[in-house]
């Protein structure tokens, strides 16, 4: 018994910083967020006890819901140009390239950068007073436009979100197809099969396990994502590209003295959980589905 206990005392030693760890910053947080989600409270002074106000405010709240949908323009549009040409750049890369590391670092080297950082890079860019791109438009005589304004802003994000992204699937891609047999393109090489026949056939077939946790990450990061609009944009033009953890942020932690939103830390948490319960919800429908897919074909 001395042993055993011994033993057990040992493992739990070792793994008591990562359980002190979630407790303090994950279970301790969303306990305190449950019990916020009945209160008006703003950060300072006494919370009052409110019921389910919070919660019925929730469904009066139009920028909320502007902002939800903005999310899942923003997230579809990342997701339809993140991963085809990341598929398209592993497919290249994996093949007999010259200098095929050196481009796959290239490629990858966005993903280490500080999001914040690269938006700032391209507000500098993008920038319709004195950015470069509309400097270059003029010098080409062509008219320069409000990239970070109107409706381009969503799109311009975007832009700027997958071009942060495509090295990350990229790489997870890579380790998908270096997992494919060689011997297996060399069989329907000698049936005939075409490249176009062999992408379709057996490549994309035989990325199936790891296509679904690659979709599975994007989705969760496209849905959670808002640190490079809150840089570029802020949300504006008119709340044109306010998406929902933006909108989250600036009710918990208002980001300038002349920010429009006050901190309202009982709403914000009542605004956390839908939240969560959205990203949930999409995130187990995804896979739930995935699942069902699996099981017809095989």
């Amino acid at each position: 018994m001395n042993r055993k206990w011994k033993h057990h005392a040992e493992a739990y030693l070792y793994i008591s910083p990562s359980v002190i760890l979630t407790v303090a910053l994950g279970i301790y947080p969303i306990l305190w967020a449950l019990r916020y989600m009945f209160y008006d409270y703003k950060g300072y002074g006494e919370a009052t006890f409110v019921g389910l106000y919070n919660f019925r405010r929730l469904f009066r709240d139009e920028y909320l819901w502007d902002a939800i949908w903005n999310t899942f323009v923003f997230a579809g549009g990342k997701m339809l140009l993140t991963l085809p040409v990341a598929l398209l750049l592993a497919v290249i890369l994996n093949g007999k390239l010259k200098g095929r590391n050196l481009l796959r670092g290239i490629y990858f080297m966005p993903t280490i950068f500080s999001t914040a950082v690269m938006a700032v890079v391209f507000y500098i860019i993008f920038n319709t007073y004195n950015g470069l791109l509309n400097q270059l438009l003029k010098l080409a005589g062509l008219p320069t436009l409000e990239w970070l304004g109107t409706e381009y802003a969503m799109l311009t994000c975007i832009l700027i979100a997958a071009w942060g992204g495509i090295g990350n699937y990229m790489l997870l891609f890579l380790a998908g197809l270096q997992g494919i047999p060689k011997d297996v393109y060399e069989s329907a090489e000698l049936d005939g099969a075409t490249g176009a026949r062999r992408f379709w056939s057996i490549t994309i077939p035989m990325l199936g396990p790891v296509l679904n946790i690659i979709m599975m990450l994007a989705i969760m990061s496209a849905l959670e994502s808002y640190e490079a609009i809150m840089v570029l944009t802020g949300g504006g033009p008119s709340g044109a590209t306010e998406v929902m953890h933006l909108y989250l942020y600036k009710l918990l932690f208002p980001v300038s003295t002349g920010e429009s939103m006050a901190q309202d830390i009982g709403y914000g948490s009542a605004v956390a959980m839908l939240l969560a319960l959205i990203v949930g919800a999409i995130t187990g429908i995804y896979l739930y589905l995935s699942r069902k897919l699996n099981d017809v074909h095989s």
